[in-house]
This record gives structure tokens, C-alpha cells and sequence, in this order.
């Protein structure tokens, strides 16, 4: 029996994402609230304070593209906008939608569970002073790369130093970015080189007395080719919003390039050496997401691409054992997400800098002075954990999320991850995901596509209003049959045949080492594609009523 909820719809998460889809359903006449668990909006640029973060994304194309008065009042300053910015922008668009209202903060969800008799989920809180909330729809705008993963490093909590991790960073107090930290005088370690460790490393060369980076699993990092944002630019992208959001949804990730419709093989060597020459220097992804058409998918052409990548990295590295250690030899160019950087391959030139090759001697355990490998005693006085997260399930699995008779979405997942549309999960009615398994959005420019995929929920939602639906699931097997694309598409990419967060493979956590499939890329217009053909076909796929 339906019984009476507190709320229409409830949004976790106030990044981007669910900021704009807490302002759509309020919008459209739908009494919600917005649970966030963290003291401020922002997601992970509240939390991601770091010294070095920015975004790899273009700042005309990371934002909000339906408010025409921000869009034009809005002056970003780079090129590539770094986290006080952009957390300075999200608190701005917060401000138009007046959007503060409608959330409640220090609210962190441990568990929302459906009562199938009354078609309701009651979410419940870790803070013991919160009292539970009901709600007929939740949506879960946790994001990929929200739940902080520590290394599996023995006696990790006994360094008597101080420890950070790079998406808890402290906070400046009165502003809108990291606290200011003295590393002037410190011995300093960085462990981790994904996107995060490398802005770190760059930071940290500058700051620090002294800089031990601790290499395990290097990636092929290009440059990012950032630069302040000249006023006449800035114009002339406020006249163009429209192209270059057209720009991105031709695309295959949501970014403002496109592939080169040639195979790489098919052009002479010189004029293919010359636009990889251009496309390294960047901006952004320009050699990962504008080669040639097959440098993702044919070996051969990924190899001509990675044997060029590092040359570079032995162009700029001078000691040719270190340059040998930052080339990657697990993977080829973009079969993982690429770091962008400026001038991080020349703070291994500099004196104060230093590698510990953790291929040939591995961390044994954290001691009280430092870090203990196979064959020394390191001793710090700050270690830097830039490792990352426990990407795209992981939000989802650190709540209890309980759908139909008490099944818990963990445990389904450990069965293998099965969603339609990315959007939801068979036994999960009424319980939406945003930006995670399988979505469009994921692999993806964030706030471009997920804004895209709020959008279309927000539409099959105002068409749940008008025909008065309470209920909505989807069938087992249109998500079967939506998972087997994804995994066909993941198929005839590299990528999907790598071990990285982008095929679920984490070596911080017991039993993640079997490739998973996650990721829709199909790239945008293939997946709106899916999307529009599944609404304009009355919603196939989803039980209704």
C-alpha cells in the first residue's frame, strides 16, 4: 500500500550534479530535499582542495550551460580554471538557483532502504542527531570519484608526522581554498601518480625542502598548455557558448575534440609526426581525444603514438634511469585516463626531488619516522597520499543501499554490475544513480553530460507527474541487454583491455582485481542516441505504475 512520504524526491550529493538536479525537480513542482553530507555544496572541489588542483577540462566547457545570466556574468580567469575557482563558480550558480534552501548539510547517508509495501525509501544518517527522512524517488548524485581509498599499507596510522590525503585537504578557513601550509623546511613524500599525484608533485617540487616521490604505477601525462584567459576570449566564448557545447556533444567524451577521421597509418609519416607535434602541446586532451581514429582501438597505431610519448618524456626527464622509470610499460597512451601537467616531467630534474622505484623495492609498512621499503628507512616529516578513489562503485557501495524484499545493491554488484541506461538497477525501484556504473556521464566532461543526463530524467520525471506514476524500474532484461552493449562498446576500445579505476581494478582493495565493466563509451551522441530512442518508445525498458 502507497502511504504518504516526507518528500516527492530526495537528491544526495551537492556537486554540480546534484545541485542542478535538486533545482530541476523543484522546478517542475516536485517537493524535495537535497541530503549532503559534507558542511558546504560543492563536491569534490570542496573536498579536493589540494595544492596544484584544477580542472583538465576547458573552462568554457565545465559548468552549466541552461542559465543564460550566468553564463554571461561568469569570467573564468585561466584557461584550465583551478579548485578556488571553480567551487567560487559553483557557489555562484548556487546563488541564482537559490538552491541553499532546499539542502540540508552535514547529513551523510549510511543507508536508504525500500519498503516495497509502501513504496518508499527511508534514508538514514551517520550523525546520530539526524532524523531518518522518507522519500517516494532518491536520486544519488554521489560522483565517480568521491570515496577517498587509503593504500593497503601496514602500521599506516603510527607516522608521527603529519598525513594527508589529497581529497581531505585542510581547508582555508575563510576561503575557498587550501589551507596555507609551510613545506618549506619539510622532508616531504608523494605516493600515488594519477591526475591528482602529478599536480601534487608539481606543487610540491616548488614548495617543498625536500621531495621523494614514491613511483610504482607511472602514467603517460601530457601537457596541459594552460594560460590566463585573455578578456577578448572571454568575449568571444560568451557570443559562442552554443558552438562550443555543440562541440562537445559530438563528442566522444564531452570535451571540445574531435578525432581525426583518417587511420594514423594512412598519412605520411611526416605530416602525422607534425600533428602529433601539435596535438602534445595541447590544450587539454588534444592528443588523446583528437589523434587519429584508431590510436584507441588498433595496437600498432596506440604503440606509434606511445613510442612517441616517450620520446618526449625522455626529451625533458635528463636522467635517463628516471625517464625510463616515468614511462609506463603496462599500458599504452590512453589506455587510462591521461594526467594533464605543466612542467611536471621537469621537477625530476630539479636537486631537492628524488624517486623510490617501488618495482624494485616495495613499501613494507609506514613506521613513526617514515616509510620503510625493502631496502630502507625513509624518514619524512609530511607523507602525501595522492591515491586516489574507489572509483565509480565506490560512493554507491559505503551506503546500504537495500531495494526489493531487503537485496542489498552491494551484493548485486558483486555479482557483476547490471544497469540500465546507467540510470538504474533491476530491484531498485525508484532509486536513480547520477554520474555512476555504466553512465553516460562517467566517462565523460561531468557537468557537461551529466547535465545532459539530468535533463532526460527530469523529463521522464514530468512525465511521471502529468500521468501520476509512483513507481519506476526497469526491466531485467533491458538492463542485461544495456550492459552487454557497454561491455561490445568497452570491446573495441584499448582501454577496456587495461588494468585501471576505468575497469574497476583498485590494488588498495581486497578483490578488486578482476576487470568490471563501468563505463558507457559510445561517446555522447551514441548515448543520447539510446536515450531518446528509449523515451520516444514510451520509455521501453522501464515497468511503470
Amino acid at each position: 500500500m502507497t502511504k504518504e512520504a516526507d518528500f516527492d524526491a530526495v537528491v544526495i550529493g551537492a556537486g554540480l550534479t546534484g545541485l542542478y538536479q535538486t533545482y530541476r525537480l523543484r522546478e517542475m513542482g516536485y517537493r524535495v530535499l537535497g541530503v549532503e553530507g559534507g558542511d558546504n555544496i560543492g563536491g569534490v572541489w570542496h573536498y579536493n582542495r589540494y595544492p596544484g588542483a584544477r580542472i583538465d577540462s576547458e573552462s568554457e566547457v565545465y559548468g552549466y550551460f541552461w542559465n543564460e545570466q550566468l553564463m554571461q556574468e561568469w569570467n573564468w580567469s585561466e584557461r584550465f580554471a583551478a579548485q578556488p575557482e571553480v567551487l567560487s563558480y559553483i557557489h555562484r550558480a548556487a546563488e541564482i538557483m537559490d538552491i541553499r534552501k532546499d539542502y540540508i548539510f552535514n547529513a551523510r547517508v549510511n543507508k536508504a532502504v525500500y519498503d516495497d509495501d509502501a513504496n518508499l525509501y527511508k534514508l538514514e544518517f551517520q550523525q546520530p542527531d539526524r532524523a531518518p527522512v522518507t522519500a517516494r524517488f532518491v536520486f544519488s548524485a554521489l560522483g565517480p570519484l568521491s570515496a577517498p581509498q587509503m593504500p593497503n599499507i601496514p602500521s599506516i596510522n603510527t607516522f608521527k608526522g603529519d598525513s594527508y590525503h589529497t581529497a581531505n585537504w585542510p581547508r582555508d578557513p575563510n576561503g575557498v581554498g587550501p589551507a596555507k601550509l609551510d613545506f618549506s623546511n619539510k622532508r616531504v613524500a608523494v605516493i600515488g601518480l594519477g591526475s591528482t599525484g602529478v599536480q601534487m608533485i608539481q606543487e610540491m617540487g616548488k614548495q617543498a625542502k625536500q621531495l621523494t616521490v614514491f613511483l610504482r604505477s607511472p602514467n603517460w601525462c601530457t601537457p596541459l598548455g594552460n594560460g590566463p584567459m585573455e578578456p577578448e576570449r572571454m568575449d568571444y566564448i560568451k557570443s559562442h557558448y552554443n558552438e562550443f557545447t555543440a562541440k562537445c556533444d559530438a563528442s566522444l567524451a564531452g570535451f571540445p575534440h574531435e578525432f581525426i577521421l583518417k587511420n594514423l597509418f594512412d598519412v605520411p609519416q611526416e605530416e602525422r609526426d607534425a600533428k602529433l607535434e601539435e596535438l602534445y602541446k595541447g590544450p587539454g586532451f588534444s592528443l588523446w581525444l583528437a589523434a587519429y581514429q584508431d590510436v584507441l582501438s588498433d595496437p600498432a597505431a596506440n604503440k606509434y603514438v606511445s613510442d612517441f610519448v616517450a620520446e618526449k618524456i625522455r626529451e625533458r626527464v635528463k636522467d635517463p634511469r628516471i625517464a625510463e622509470l616515468l614511462i609506463p610499460k603496462d599500458h599504452g597512451f590512453g589506455m587510462k585516463r591521461v594526467p594533464l601537467e605543466t612542467n611536471y616531467y621537469e621537477v625530476y630534474n630539479q636537486e631537492n626531488v628524488s624517486v623510490v622505484d617501488l618495482n624494485t623495492t616495495p613499501i613494507t609498512r609506514i613506521t613513526p619516522d617514515g616509510i620503510q621499503t625493502t631496502d630502507a628507512l625513509h624518514e619524512f616529516d609530511v607523507i602525501i597520499y595522492a591515491t586516489g578513489f574507489d572509483a565509480v562503485k565506490g560512493s554507491w557501495n559505503r551506503i546500504d543501499i537495500r531495494g526489493t524484499g531487503g537485496v542489498a545493491l552491494e551484493d548485486e554488484w558483486n555479482k557483476g554490475v547490471k544497469t540500465y541506461m546507467g540510470m538504474q538497477c533491476p530491484g531498485f525501484p525508484n532509486f536513480f544513480m547520477l554520474v555512476g556504473p555504466q553512465s553516460g556521464a562517467t566517462f565523460c566532461n561531468i557537468p557537461r553530460c551529466s547535465a545532459l543526463a539530468v535533463d532526460w530524467l527530469s523529463e521522464m520525471m514530468a512525465h511521471a507527474k502529468n500521468t501520476d506514476i509512483q513507481r519506476i524500474e526497469p526491466e531485467v532484461a533491458a538492463a542485461e541487454g544495456y550492459t552487454l552493449y557497454c561491455s561490445k562498446l568497452m570491446g573495441k576500445l584499448l582501454l577496456g583491455q587495461t588494468n585501471s579505476w576505468f575497469t574497476g581494478i583498485n590494488k588498495n582493495i581486497e578483490g578488486r582485481d578482476k576487470r568490471e565493466v563501468l563505463l558507457f563509451v559510445g561517446g555522447n551522441p551514441r548515448f543520447r542516441e539510446y536515450c531518446d530512442d528509449v523515451r520516444d518508445n514510451s520509455y521501453k525498458g522501464f515497468i511503470m505504475s
